[in-house]
């Protein structure tokens, strides 16, 4: 196999976006990815991200990018932004809320798009949303109360999670509870 193939693959399951750290892992060299962009088989997007542009555009890109963008393996789609996503409510959060451990320190550019968070998560609060990670539902209302997320959207979000099977009840009345003392 080529270095172009085996970063292919790893393209093909992240929305066109490969990574120096994906690449590493592959024992591929970052050097690598700079010279397949200067002979115009990937774009350099952002710090350590490239893109096959071979590869459709679609509109789940942007939160692939944001998570890959923070350069963490831990990092995920969360608060006002799992909600959207997931359609638990009409919240429209005007930046892609990620959420990083807190020990995980973001020194680069380009993230003027995001809301950066940190809370060390356990694997129980992680989950997807097309091939994306991100908080689970009940992770992201808990998140968004202490956020400031207005109560009307909590409370349709918590009721329209619940309503497909997304929490469980003992989660829903925990929610709910959690809510009510906070207003």
């Amino acid at each position: 196999m080529t270095v172009r193939t085996d970063l292919w693959d790893v393209a093909t399951e992240q929305y066109g976006f490969v990574t120096t750290r994906a690449a590493r892992e592959l024992g591929v060299r970052p050097v690598e990815l700079a010279k397949l962009a200067n002979r115009h088989q990937l774009r350099h997007v952002t710090h350590g991200v490239y893109r096959f542009d071979q590869l459709p555009v679609t509109d789940r890109d942007e939160y692939m990018l944001a998570v890959l963008w923070t350069g963490s393996d831990q990092a995920a789609l969360s608060h006002e932004t799992t909600l959207a996503v997931h359609e638990l409510c009409e919240v429209n959060p005007d930046q892609i809320h990620l959420t990083v451990p807190r020990q995980k320190r973001i020194r680069r550019d380009g993230g003027g798009g995001y809301m950066l968070h940190q809370q060390d998560l356990e694997p129980r609060q992680l989950g997807w949303w097309e091939g994306i990670p991100t908080v689970t539902p009940a992770t992201a209302i808990d998140q968004c109360i202490d956020y400031g997320t207005p109560n009307y959207l909590l409370t349709t979000a918590i009721k329209t999670a619940r309503k497909r099977g997304a929490i469980t009840e003992m989660e829903a009345a925990r929610l709910r509870q959690k809510l009510g003392r906070r207003q």
